[in-house]
């Protein structure tokens, strides 16, 4: 099960009481305070890990606190910290305060930290001139962790373009796939390998009209390609839904613009798949184009294997020109 958001709650330990103790000098007469302080609670940090891969855990577990720190004793005994918690999440999840909605941190890579909460203060012990204190609250809040996969392209197109079967051949990845729409529940990753380049590739579960607005779970889509440098937008040609190849292009790619400008922005390579088919692919790919005008189109067959040489090729240039700039 993919799960890419996840609400928490955090508590940092407390700190732990000063000491109210004394002692009497050698003579006897003069009592000195000697109340050590109290040790600090523990803080809760969350780390970007390599090996955590979705948020499933925190659907089970959504309350962390850490340990209070110890109260401190006589003879200036200083009271132990209290043992921090580390709280491991997957590369590319954001951090947000779940009630105003400000980011606090993106961990984008394995090995970034955020240090959510600080443990509290230790109470200070007694002196001469004042009592022993009580030890301080440890910092708490409620954060929305939010998962964007980390991918180098993402496959973008309507229900049943062929998304799941282009990921399974130019990758290792085993998406489901079928002949009918909304087969892609969640978004798969896949590494590329070709001609000396490599690459991650995100397939994106289909897009539909008002994505943006939520509207088949486009919006919790659609930030999981927020990060890629480039897009592979895959068309339709068959006609065997009813959908024509032009329209389906310009809408998906209004939803875009409507999501995120920046990400509508992103170099896109158009791909018009689905040309086994026949006549009727070659008909509507001609139609495609013309309506395009000056944009390049590379046809390909996923199902085939066809075409996806010339498609890998020009993802590959475009990246290593995106890493230059």
């Amino acid at each position: 099960m993919f799960i890419d958001t996840a609400k928490i709650y955090l508590k940092a330990g407390n700190g732990g009481d000063g000491c109210n103790s004394y002692e009497r000098d050698m003579s006897g007469k003069i009592m000195r305070a000697n109340g050590g302080p109290g040790g600090n609670g523990g803080d809760i940090t969350l780390q970007a890990d390599e090996n955590v891969h979705t948020l499933l855990d925190f659907q089970y577990r959504r309350h962390f606190e850490s340990k209070r720190g110890a109260h401190a004793s006589s003879n200036n005994k200083k009271g132990a910290y209290g043992e921090s918690t580390i709280i491991k999440v997957p590369s590319g999840t954001v951090i947000k305060n779940f009630g105003t909605g400000e980011i606090l941190k993106d961990l984008v890579k394995t090995g970034d930290t955020f240090l959510a909460c600080r443990g509290g203060e230790g109470g200070s012990g007694n002196s001469r001139f004042r009592p022993a204190e009580e030890g301080h609250e440890g910092e708490e809040k409620t954060v929305l962790l939010e998962l964007k996969l980390i991918a180098d392209v993402g496959i973008v197109g309507y229900p049943n373009a062929g998304k799941s079967t282009l990921i399974s051949r130019i990758s290792k990845a085993r998406p489901k796939i079928a002949d009918y729409p909304f087969t892609t529940t969640a978004p798969a990753l896949g590494v590329v390998r070709h001609r000396g380049h490599e690459f991650v590739v995100a397939d994106i579960p289909g897009l539909i009209e008002d994505a943006h607005k939520g509207k088949g779970l486009g919006d919790k889509f659609l930030r999981h390609i927020e990060r890629t440098k480039i897009l592979i937008h895959l068309v339709d040609m068959s006609g065997l839904n009813g959908r024509d190849p032009l329209k389906d292009y310009r809408q998906l790619n209004k939803e875009l613009e409507f999501y995120s400008k920046d990400l509508a922005k992103k170099p896109q390579i158009i791909a018009a798949n689905k040309m086994d088919v026949g006549e009727t692919a070659k008909e509507a790919l001609k139609k495609f184009k013309k309506g395009l005008k000056t944009k390049k189109v590379i046809a390909i067959s996923a199902k085939n294997s066809e075409g996806l040489d010339g498609l890998l090729l020009s993802a590959a240039k475009i990246l290593e020109k995106a890493s230059i700039c």
